[in-house]
C-alpha cells in the first residue's frame, strides 16, 4: 500500500509574509500532499488569528499551536512527534519550511521540486536533500562560511558530509516515531540530533531548487539584498547563535 506524502511545518511569521504565501501554494501543496501539519508560534496566532482560522476550515491542514514561549527546538519536535503519530508508519513526512516551498513552487524549480518529492514517495529510507553548489551560490557568503562550518566539522569527525542546518528532510513515519524520544536539545541543534540519528541510514541528494529563497518571499532583488545581508554583522551572529551549538553537539556525540 502506497501513501500520499505529507507536509510537516513549524512556523513563526508574526507579519503574515509566509500565510500569504501560503494561500497562494495551497491548490499546488494539495495536489502534492495528502495533508499539511502546521504549528504556529504563539506569537504568530495572536498576531494572525484570522488567516490562521481559516486554515483550521480546511481539513487538509492539522493546525497546532505552540504554547507562550516554547523553544524553538521544542516546537519543532512536538509537531514532529504530532505528525509521525498520527500518519501510517510508512507515509513520508517532508520535514520542510513553507518559504522554502513556496519558493520552489513559484519559480522555475517547480517541476524538479515536485518530481524529487514524488520520487521518494515510496522509499523506506530517509532522504536529506541538501543545498547543491548551485544553490548555495545563491546565498550571501556569511551565512554559506556559518552553515558549511558544521558540514565542514562534521565532516572531520564522521567521514560523512551532512547539512546540518538542512531545509527539506523527508523520512517514513515510523523512522521519526523512533528517534524523536531521544531528541534532547532546545534550540535549532534538534536540526543535527536528527541528521546524526538517521545518519547511517540517511541518504542525501544536493538539489538546485534549495537556492536563496529570501528575495523572492519578500520581494526584493536578489543582489542588493545579498550586499546587505552580506554586510551585515547581525546576520552573522545570528547564524553562528545556532551553528556553533550544533558543533558543540557534534563533538560531544563523536567522544
Amino acid at each position: 500500500m502506497t501513501f500520499d506524502p505529507v507536509f510537516v511545518s513549524p512556523l513563526h511569521d508574526p507579519d503574515g509574509v509566509m500565510l500569504a504565501h501560503l494561500a497562494t501554494i495551497t491548490p499546488q501543496l494539495k495536489n502534492l500532499f495528502a495533508r499539511m501539519f502546521v504549528d504556529f508560534s504563539d506569537t504568530t496566532a495572536r498576531r494572525q488569528s484570522e488567516p490562521i482560522h481559516r486554515l483550521t476550515q480546511d481539513s487538509f491542514f492539522a493546525v497546532s499551536i505552540s504554547p507562550p514561549n516554547r523553544a524553538v527546538g521544542d516546537q519543532f519536535v512536538a509537531l514532529y512527534k504530532l505528525a509521525a503519530a498520527s500518519c501510517a508508519p510508512q507515509q513520508i513526512l517532508h520535514l520542510c519550511f513553507p518559504d522554502r516551498v513556496a519558493f520552489a513552487l513559484q519559480t522555475h524549480y517547480r517541476d524538479q521540486f515536485i518530481a524529487d518529492v514524488c520520487a521518494v514517495a515510496n522509499e523506506d529510507a530517509p532522504v536529506l536533500f541538501q543545498r547543491s553548489e548551485s544553490a548555495w551560490r545563491t546565498h550571501p557568503q556569511n551565512y554559506r562560511a556559518c552553515e558549511q562550518l558544521a558540514t565542514q566539522v562534521g565532516a572531520m569527525l564522521l567521514g560523512k558530509s551532512f547539512d546540518w542546518t538542512w531545509c527539506h528532510l523527508a523520512a517514513p513515519a515510523h523512522r521519526l516515531a523512533d528517534i524523536l524520544p531521544r531528541v534532547t536539545t532546545h534550540d535549532f541543534t534538534v536540526l543535527a540530533e536528527i541528521v546524526f540519528a538517521l545518519k547511517d541510514i540517511l541518504q542525501t541528494q544536493d538539489v538546485d531548487w534549495l537556492a536563496w529563497e529570501d528575495p523572492h518571499i519578500f520581494a526584493r532583488d536578489a543582489d542588493e539584498l545579498k550586499t546587505e545581508r552580506e554586510a551585515s554583522f547581525q546576520e552573522t551572529r545570528k547564524r553562528l547563535a545556532y551553528v556553533l551549538p550544533m558543533i558543540q553537539y557534534l563533538y560531544a556525540s563523536t567522544k
